[in-house]
């Protein structure tokens, strides 16, 4: 799994592919944080929704990094399609641990704050929330689940607008509905932790659903 995961990683970084969500987190994060005096549990929202974003393009864009007969390949090296979905799982994983350590700390270098332990505990579980639901909404929007894309990007937006903005929908739009009336960030932990255990099972309800899918059309 490990060897695979390295794979992945290389393959995305000759690719250059990570370029674009990359650059598009570090661009929402600094429009959004610059100057901000506010308290971390909203700026820590707002990057979160920043997250969710990237972590759609990222994942959609890791499963479209090969064709289906290098695929193919890859899979009969592997051993199952499943190894080699949760490998495309973990690689999306890594790139938005590091895409979270940047959200902490580049709202601290772009504004004023003074930043307490649950502050930043607070702001990874929010980031993780939204990377797992990011990463769930990409999978099912793939190509290992769509072969038009097109059909999969109206998908995809579709999706996002349901997990930012449909009212109990999904554990985003719960947890930042949460955070607009959390007095400080001590008093959020307990539901952010509950929200993020909850994004971890649509994360896997997504990796079932395209493993599903994948073994038909293989």
């Amino acid at each position: 799994m490990i060897a695979l995961v390295r794979y992945m990683i290389t393959v995305l970084l000759l690719s250059q592919r990570y370029l674009a969500p990359l650059l598009l987190f570090i661009g929402l994060v600094a429009v959004l944080t610059t100057s901000d005096t506010g308290p971390l549990t909203a700026t820590y929202a707002s990057v979160a929704g920043a997250m969710l974003l990237c972590s759609v393009w990222l994942t959609m864009a890791l499963s479209g990094l090969e064709d289906q007969p290098h695929r193919s390949i890859v899979v009969v090296s592997a051993g199952s399609h499943l190894r080699v979905l949760l490998a495309t799982v973990g690689t999306a994983a890594v790139w938005c641990l590091l895409l979270t350590a940047a959200g902490l700390v580049l709202p601290l270098m772009f504004g004023t704050h003074a930043p307490g332990l649950a502050d930043l505990v607070l702001g990874s579980e929010v980031q993780l929330t939204c990377a797992f639901t990011g990463i769930a909404i990409g999978l099912v929007c793939s190509r290992l689940v769509f072969r038009r894309q097109g059909y999969a990007l109206v998908l995809a937006l579709v999706l996002l607008l349901a997990a930012l903005l449909g009212k109990g929908v999904s554990p985003v739009s719960v947890m930042l509905t949460h955070l607009q009336n959390a007095p400080d960030s001590a008093a959020a932990l307990g539901l952010t932790s509950v929200l993020l255990a909850v994004a971890a099972g649509f994360l896997a309800a997504a990796v079932a659903i395209a493993l599903v899918i994948a073994r038909r059309k293989a």
